[in-house]
């Protein structure tokens, strides 16, 4: 433990000196000038520090509050010393973090008992905050392992019903890479982007409730299926309501809405505009590009540009414009995830 005492009397000094480093398993410096103690203070951060009030230019008080303003000596003990009574100087080096009192003249056995005190205090500080920051990093540690086991169970989870509606996982994958860009270009900040990246791919959860038959059906659907299949918007709500968590609630929210319409013609509930949550306008950009750039039993995939005009097409009737505009800002990232995972797919 360091301890530093500043005081211009080099006598006094010389015995503050002598009976502190009496102390076990203390360091003591002493400084006659004020100054040079400050300096040393921005260069070590001492445990215990004792000032003498009368000191030329710089008194107790102006380097007590010089020594507050660090951060490094917010909590640090600090002892005043002097030989003044008066009440309007102990108040004033209260208000500037005085933590304790010597008059002088001392005495040395009172001086070695207080600083002996203020040092075990500031050693079960220093402990306290040592064991603070390992806890804290012991959640840390524990908060990304449950973090990685959600993403895992989520993307598992899509990919589950993604292979019971004879897709693959790359279609999950991208819906919810082009959701993340589209969302960063929206000036969305970093956890609704990830949130919505973890989210998006639960999009179609409530396709698990729909009949085989209809479901994987190779042929274009009939009005009465197509019926029976927009019914997955609700099943997949039903299915997420009642989450606790951000995620969970996004999901619900995305697979609820990712089939509405800007100008109010889509399904699931029939909302418009802002009514519908800016998640679900989101993924059904990404969704519909996704159809459009796949092929099917019953299409031929569209070349990416023809996709991306269709996108445009829509914008302000199936799409909400500020999501299009920000589609468009990160149009050469999308391009990128269909070049990575659809090598043979028709770019510009």
């Amino acid at each position: 433990m360091r301890i530093c005492s500043i005081d211009d009397d080099e006598i006094i000094l010389g015995v503050i000196t002598a009976v502190l480093g009496k102390l076990s398993n203390c360091e003591v410096e002493g400084y006659s000038d004020p100054r040079a103690a400050l300096r040393r203070c921005e260069e070590v951060t001492f445990d215990l520090v004792l000032l003498d009030y009368r000191m030329g230019d710089v008194d107790g008080i102006e380097c007590l509050r010089l020594l507050r303003a660090s951060p490094e000596y917010r909590h640090v003990p600090i002892v005043m010393l002097t030989a003044d009574q008066e009440r309007d100087l102990r108040i004033k080096a209260v208000k500037f973090g005085a933590t304790d009192f010597l008059n002088k003249p001392f005495d040395p056995e009172e001086l070695r008992l207080r600083a002996g005190n203020l040092v075990s205090l500031r050693e079960a500080q220093l402990a306290l905050e040592d064991r603070a920051r390992h806890l804290d990093q012991e959640i840390k540690t524990a908060t990304r392992a449950l973090v990685r086991q959600e993403e895992e169970l989520i993307w598992r989870l899509a990919r589950a019903i993604e292979v019971r509606d004879g897709n693959t996982g790359e279609h999950i994958s991208r819906v919810a890479e082009v959701s993340e860009i589209i969302a960063r270009h929206m000036g969305m900040d970093s956890d609704y982007c990830r949130t919505l990246y973890l989210a998006a791919p639960l999009h179609d959860t409530g396709k698990i409730g729909i009949p085989d038959a209809i479901l994987n059906k190779p042929d274009r659907l009939t009005d009465h299926e197509r019926v029976i299949v927009e019914k997955h918007t609700d099943i997949g709500g039903r299915i997420l309501e009642d989450g606790e968590s951000d995620l969970i609630r996004m999901a619900e929210e995305i697979a609820l809405t990712h089939h509405e319409k800007w100008d109010g013609t889509g399904y699931g509930r029939r909302l418009a505009g802002d009514d519908i949550p800016l998640s679900g306008r989101i993924v059904a950009i990404a969704d519909v590009l996704d159809a459009l750039c796949t092929q099917r039993p019953y299409k031929d995939a569209w070349p990416f540009e023809a996709a991306r005009d269709e996108i445009h097409r829509l914008s302000g009737s199936h799409f909400d414009p500020d999501a299009v505009f920000a589609f468009e800002a990160g149009i050469a990232e999308i391009e990128q995830v269909y070049l990575r995972t659809q090598p043979s797919m028709q770019t510009a």
